[in-house]
């Protein structure tokens, strides 16, 4: 059995760090499309469907968060790590805000990015093939939660979920009503529990705050100094 060939769209202003990454990634059997800009990037991203985008945040002519706003506009499904150079936490926090999955600050290592880029790849593709044959939703208070097919409905609505959003909300729903530390949290949805993945996971809390403001059954208190408590009341 061939295996599965995964498209990266590539999207570096830096020539050379470009040519280092586009070639370690075809050495590792990606196929891998490259722009040096946020035009050209947004161009390959319509004309063409990839498994994954790996987006540097300062960009000529339109701004990686730019780009990753416009596309989450047409796909809320496909996994957009951040590249960047940025120092203040707040910029790496604006880039997850707008529908990012991670980012990794440069500069880094090949084998981190390769890690990281396995993890999503292995976990979206999962999703995939299960949600073709098997669709189950999960009860979450008023809402119906299917995390193989990434989404989220009460009354007939339904919101497309990102993969992370997916993976938080089974995670917290797996353990309603128990105390998770951050720690607990960051290890098991992003594998590591840094402060910049922890301030990563403040953007997603309040992100599900709102998804589930329909029905105020449903809580995520923050527990200070703690963690979180995910707890759905039966009225």
């Amino acid at each position: 059995m061939n295996k599965p060939e995964f498209k990266i769209l590539l999207v570096e202003d830096d020539e050379a760090l470009r040519f280092i990454v586009k070639d370690n990634l075809e050495q590792n059997n990606y196929t891998v499309e490259i722009a040096e800009d946020g035009e050209i990037a947004l161009e390959l991203f319509n004309q063409n469907s990839f498994d994954i985008i790996l987006l540097d945040v300062m960009l000529p002519k339109i701004d990686g968060f730019q780009v990753a706003k416009t596309i989450r506009k047409s796909n809320d499904q496909i996994p957009i790590i951040f590249l960047t150079a940025r120092s203040m936490t707040e910029d790496r926090i604006a880039g997850l805000t707008l529908g990012g999955d991670d980012y990794i600050p440069k500069p880094f290592s090949m084998e981190e990015l390769l890690l990281k880029i396995k993890i999503f790849l292995k976990r979206s593709s999962s999703q995939s093939v299960e949600s073709i044959t098997n669709s189950k939703s999960i009860s979450i208070g008023k809402f119906d939660f299917y995390p193989d097919d990434l989404t989220l409905s009460i009354n007939g609505n339904s919101r497309t979920l990102t993969l992370k959003e997916s993976e938080l909300i089974r995670y917290f729903a797996t353990n309603s009503n128990k105390i998770l530390s951050r720690n607990e949290i960051l290890e098991n949805i992003w594998g590591s529990d840094d402060y910049f993945l922890g301030r990563s996971l403040d953007v997603f809390i309040s992100r599900l705050r709102k998804y589930f403001n329909d029905d105020p059954n449903i809580k995520i208190t923050n527990l200070h100094g703690i963690g979180f408590r995910f707890s759905v009341k039966k009225d």
